[in-house]
């Protein structure tokens, strides 16, 4: 049809960055404070009703800003944070 347009109705946000943004907030509003471990991938699957990798890509853009660090083998935890700035 010819001048017709298209409006796509498509998420604000991937899930994995909504879940981000979520832990981010938590963390700036002091809810989560350094060395706070975060609950397991498979409880933040259920508690998002997501699937384990976009909850693995969340935590990976967190550590990637410096917010969060893994352990291995213990868990994920919230990052000290950097005095300097």
């Amino acid at each position: 049809m010819a001048g017709q347009t298209w409006e796509l109705s498509m998420p604000a946000k991937a899930k994995w960055a909504q879940i981000a943004d979520g832990i981010r907030a938590d963390i700036q509003s002091g809810a989560l404070v350094p060395g706070d471990k975060l609950p397991s991938t498979s409880e933040l699957c259920h508690q998002h009703g997501v699937s384990a990798i976009v909850v693995r890509q969340a935590i990976n853009a967190l550590k990637i800003e410096g917010l969060l660090e893994g352990v291995g083998g213990v868990g994920v935890f919230v990052a000290e944070r950097s005095t300097s700035g």
